[in-house]
């Protein structure tokens, strides 16, 4: 039996309506159909479709106008009036502040990390935190940021006072957290691009010093021939060396071995110490700006930041105090000089390369920021876990019980193993090579599937579909509804 669209089924459908206009920015188009199916589902008569869009259009209003509401009342008088001056223009250029902090880094170099790390800076000294926002639907947030990202200043600045403000706190909320992962990003890269071009400038000049070493090689091959001369005898194999090369000369050969000669583990370091002129320029913004922070694991290389914060500024060019524990094997006899003192250009660029590996790793990651932040901080922990631990559980099809899931993972892992054992030696598609050094495994790729008739069908039934419109066009208006490029 059908009911009227009454109370209390007006209440719900307004609440489930409101709840999901929200926490969502779904179309209204969307939120009709829901509103549709919810009441077929409880038996409610439907309304018109007047009726039923203009109560739509109320829910997102009132959602929207308390957004607007709780993002305005987040700054203080004194922010406010600092957020007004975005939209005027700055000393040195006809472009507003907003305009320019939209503006992130194009190049790869020291002076874009430094700009990058400035642009970050003057959207963190508004003193809007993320923190302020546990309550508020990220979502919205986000769709807001981005429109005040898309929008003009002169629309902006037409707004009500209330919206305008809600768009410049959401935009300074989410470029700040941008911003400092365009820096963060330049950083990665330009240490990238300094790797790069140590190891294009390491193997110039082994090139060039190819032919030394193998006149050196050879020369020195032909001295250590007299020691396999079983008719030589053992006392007179000195003076019968010297006689073919000169103390002297076979001294120099030796000397000349040990500078171009490179151990196996070598990664271009020496190379990269030459490029310490490019990381002077950039590195105080780095120690001196960007606070990290570290897991467990990058407990050193966080020592190592903060020795260098504290001592760059000086004039020393030996750090003899500084930790130790983040020189590897590779880098001790950079870092480390013939009298024992740890070198200010060696140890800072050892402790860049660490800083790269621990940043990619997360060991080491910078809080505030979206894509080197710490992993770990997204997890549901302590009472929320507990809260939600039962249907996180129940969603992705897991027991309850830790130790019945690890058993039930032993098992297939078991039983997966020994069939592909069993079938290893008669299957085609696997080859296991032993011939080197380390076994080799090959498999076959799968053999591509003819397209079947239906689906050729259905391929040019939704390519009619599609209008007759330029395709980045049309990329951008999907991008404009569902925002999936950001």
């Amino acid at each position: 039996q059908y009911r009227e669209f009454a109370w209390p089924w007006t209440f719900r459908l307004t609440r489930l309506l409101y709840t999901r206009s929200w926490i969502s920015n779904e179309r209204p188009g969307l939120l009709f159909d829901l509103a549709t199916g919810w009441l077929m589902q409880h038996r409610i008569i439907l309304p018109g479709a007047t009726t039923l869009t203009r109560l739509i259009s109320e829910v997102r209003e009132k959602a929207t106008l308390r957004l607007w509401n709780k993002l305005a009342l987040i700054p203080s008088a004194e922010q406010r009036s600092q957020l007004e001056m975005l939209l005027g223009p700055t000393d040195c250029s006809r472009l507003s502040l907003l305009e320019s902090l939209k503006k992130g880094p194009v190049t790869i170099s020291g002076p874009a990390f430094n700009e990058a790390i400035e642009r970050w800076k003057t959207l963190n000294d508004f003193g809007l935190h993320a923190e302020n926002l546990s309550t508020l639907p990220a979502v919205r947030l986000k769709n807001l940021a981005r429109y005040a990202g898309m929008t003009s200043v002169f629309n902006i600045a037409r707004m009500s006072p209330q919206k305008r403000m809600a768009v410049l706190v959401a935009f300074v909320l989410a470029w700040e957290t941008l911003a400092l992962d365009d820096a963060l990003d330049v950083l990665d890269a330009m240490l990238a691009v300094i790797i790069r071009d140590a190891r294009k400038i390491g193997q110039k000049k082994r090139l060039r010093s190819l032919k030394d070493l193998d006149k050196s090689a050879l020369a020195l091959a032909s001295a250590c021939s007299y020691l396999l001369k079983e008719e030589t005898p053992d006392e007179s194999i000195r003076a019968e060396v010297f006689s073919y090369i000169p103390r002297q000369k076979l001294a120099e050969i030796i000397t000349l071995v040990r500078e171009i000669a490179r151990p196996s583990d070598d990664n271009f370091h020496e190379e990269m110490v030459e490029q310490y002129g490019r990381v002077r320029r950039f590195l105080p913004h780095l120690l001196n700006t960007v606070k990290f922070s570290s897991a467990p694991a990058g407990v050193t290389t966080l020592n190592a930041c903060d020795y260098l914060s504290r001592e760059f500024s000086s004039r020393r060019q030996f750090f003899d105090d500084a930790p130790t524990e983040i020189i590897s094997r590779s880098w001790k006899r950079l870092v480390i000089n013939k009298e024992k003192h740890i070198t200010r250009r060696g140890y800072t660029l050892c402790f860049l390369s660490k800083l790269q590996d621990s940043l990619r790793r997360r060991d080491v990651y910078v809080t505030g920021s979206n894509r080197w932040g710490d992993p770990r901080a997204r997890l549901l922990q302590g009472a929320d876990w507990q809260a939600n631990r039962i249907k996180v559980y129940r969603s992705l099809g897991h027991p309850t019980d830790p130790q019945e899931a690890i058993k039930s993972l032993g098992h297939q892992l078991d039983s997966r193993y020994r069939q592909v054992a069993a079938r290893l030696c008669e299957n085609e598609a696997v080859e296991l090579d032993v011939s080197g050094p380390k076994p080799r495994l090959t498999i076959s790729p799968l053999a591509s599937l003819d397209e079947p008739d239906s689906l050729k069908r259905l391929s040019k039934m939704i390519s009619d579909l599609l209008p007759p419109v330029d395709l980045t066009e049309l990329l951008l208006e999907i991008n404009a509804h569902t925002g999936f490029a950001d």
